[in-house]
């Protein structure tokens, strides 16, 4: 951290660049300001509360979640041929942007603005430098908390490679500005820069940057990957692809292996690194006995809870209260973790696992990938969202997000894909689909996989035990799985015999089956036929 000195001279340096971006006549700037002093700024500022143990609780207003649907990209002639454009990547108009951003830096004049000057990437020679610009003191810490920050500054600044500038307060006119609402995130490639504006949800922030590196990573040959990763005793690295709530943080938080991150990595031809210096994790129902590491960490001094229920007398947090929403969060350093891997890089992983939490109760609870059925599984990104977590959903739900992250996959998933396969071959790592979802019948009449065995299963693949186990070929989509795994009831491993009707059972595989082949057809024509046999049969 600076000095008194160095940071008001500093301050200046900031002051002059952001008169050179278009934003004089700011307010006070509070550059790089410790986690204690935002704390006392939010405080006074009365942007959040202090719960028992000393996390901030905040709520994020009327957007508690991300609003996939106002995330745009300025269609601008350095970038448009790279980009897949769609209904993830919508284009935006670049003079309509100027217009917008021109809007967003006249709001921000006479304001106070709390500046973090941060990185993203822990391996140096891949590192960027990153300006987060947030109207909000919570949100300087929410930045200063998940991305990684330098331990001290020299007498100058450098520029930054990317600027986001989080305005929450700021509402756009969609008739006017060519938004969709009055919320929005706009990615400029051109101008390295992304406006967020309309919503105070931090995720946004966070998740802006990861499209960024999902943008420029592949250019430099590194693999962009949404996934936790860990480290074991002998340096052998896992990391684990899964969507929300398929327990990609929860699996990788494992007391007798290092946590590298949990959930961005990039893996070059190095091995893997992280690509933040903090974890941002869902905490809604948390046990202190299932995962007592996260859990403590909502206990602890500069967390930062979002919409989060608290006791406004006793002061003590509710985990298990969804009254503001089912996606409530902590965010907070690595360094809150005891158990974590200091460079937060790893050699090349040993075992890739990809994630799904199945709530129609149909795949097994793990089965064994070549790599072609890695590179099918991997483009599919399959799991399936429960009746009652989005308004108007009363049965689950499957869901296809490519590469397990498609939202912020800028560029076309099948390359991802490939890049995914050529990792595989040239290490040989072994890759897996792990089912955390339900056994027994579908969600609502079945349950789900006990936690206890599916952490059994992960022991089995870390230790390497499944390697050369005996398999059974599922007879509809093809996967191998194995006969026997320690500390796993075994009926549950083929699951047509845990559902009391087996018949019904076969429709409801049916169904799913179905809807992997039609989801599979937008990547058919771009796509091995190796890799196109792998899905059902």
């Amino acid at each position: 951290m600076a000095t008194t000195a160095l940071r008001e001279h500093l301050s200046e340096t900031i002051r002059q660049s952001l008169t050179d971006q278009g934003l004089d006549n700011v307010g006070n700037i509070h550059l790089d300001c410790s986690a204690s002093e935002l704390m006392e700024w939010i405080i006074h500022r009365k942007e959040g509360r202090l719960s028992v143990g000393g996390a901030l609780v905040v709520a994020t207003g009327l957007y508690t979640g991300r609003s996939a649907n106002d995330k745009f990209i300025v269609e601008e002639p350095g970038s448009q041929e790279q980009i897949a454009w769609g209904k993830t990547n919508r284009p935006f108009d670049p003079e309509t942007y100027e217009r917008l951003r021109r809007r967003v830096l006249a709001f921000l004049q006479e304001r106070d603005l709390f500046i973090q000057e941060c990185r993203v990437g822990a391996d140096p020679y891949y590192q960027k430098r990153v300006r987060v610009i947030t109207q909000w003191a919570w949100q300087a810490l929410f930045a200063r908390s998940l991305f990684i920050h330098p331990r001290t500054f020299n007498n100058t600044i450098q520029d930054p490679d990317y600027t986001v500038i989080a305005v929450p307060g700021f509402k756009a006119h969609p008739e006017s500005d060519g938004t969709r609402s009055e919320a929005f995130i706009i990615f400029h490639p051109g101008r390295r820069e992304i406006l967020i504006g309309g919503t105070g949800y931090a995720g946004e922030i966070k998740k802006s940057i990861f499209t960024v590196m999902n943008y420029i990573m592949p250019g430099m040959g590194v693999l962009p990957m949404h996934c936790s990763a860990n480290i074991g005793i002998e340096n052998d690295c896992a990391i684990f692809f899964g969507l929300s709530g398929t327990g990609k943080t929860t699996l990788s938080t494992d007391p007798r292996r290092r946590m590298i991150g949990d959930d961005e990595h990039g893996w070059s031809n190095r091995g893997i690194f992280n690509f933040e210096g903090g974890c941002y994790a869902k905490v809604i129902n948390l046990s202190p006995h299932a995962e007592p590491e996260i859990w403590g960490c909502t206990r602890r001094f500069g967390t930062v809870l979002e919409n989060v229920v608290m006791d406004p007398v006793s002061r003590r947090v509710d985990l298990y209260d969804a009254l503001f929403t089912e996606n409530t969060r902590a965010a907070y350093p690595l360094t809150s973790l005891s158990n974590i891997q200091a460079t937060s890089m790893g050699g090349h992983p040993r075992h890739v696992i990809l994630l799904t939490a199945d709530a129609f109760g149909v795949l097994p609870p793990v089965a064994q990938l070549t790599r072609d059925q890695a590179m099918y599984h991997f483009l599919s990104g399959y799991t399936a969202k429960l009746a009652g977590t989005e308004v108007g959903l009363t049965t689950p739900q499957a869901t296809f997000s490519a590469c397990f992250g498609e939202p912020f996959m800028v560029l076309d998933p099948v390359h991802y894909a490939h890049m995914l396969g050529d990792k595989l071959a040239e290490t040989q790592a072994r890759c897996w689909l792990v089912n955390t979802g339900w056994s027994g019948g579908p969600y609502g009449e079945g349950e789900r996989m006990p936690i206890s065995e599916t952490r059994a299963i992960i022991d089995a693949i870390l230790s390497d035990g499944l390697n050369r186990a005996k398999t059974d070929t599922d007879p509809i989509f093809g996967l191998r799985v194995p006969r026997n795994i320690p500390g796993v009831d075994k009926s549950r491993l083929n699951p047509r015999n845990t559902w009391a009707d087996p018949r019904a059972y076969d429709e409801k595989a049916q169904v799913l089956a179905g809807q992997f082949k039609e989801n599979f057809r937008r990547f058919a024509d771009r796509v091995p036929e190796a890799v196109r046999g792998c899905g059902p049969l």
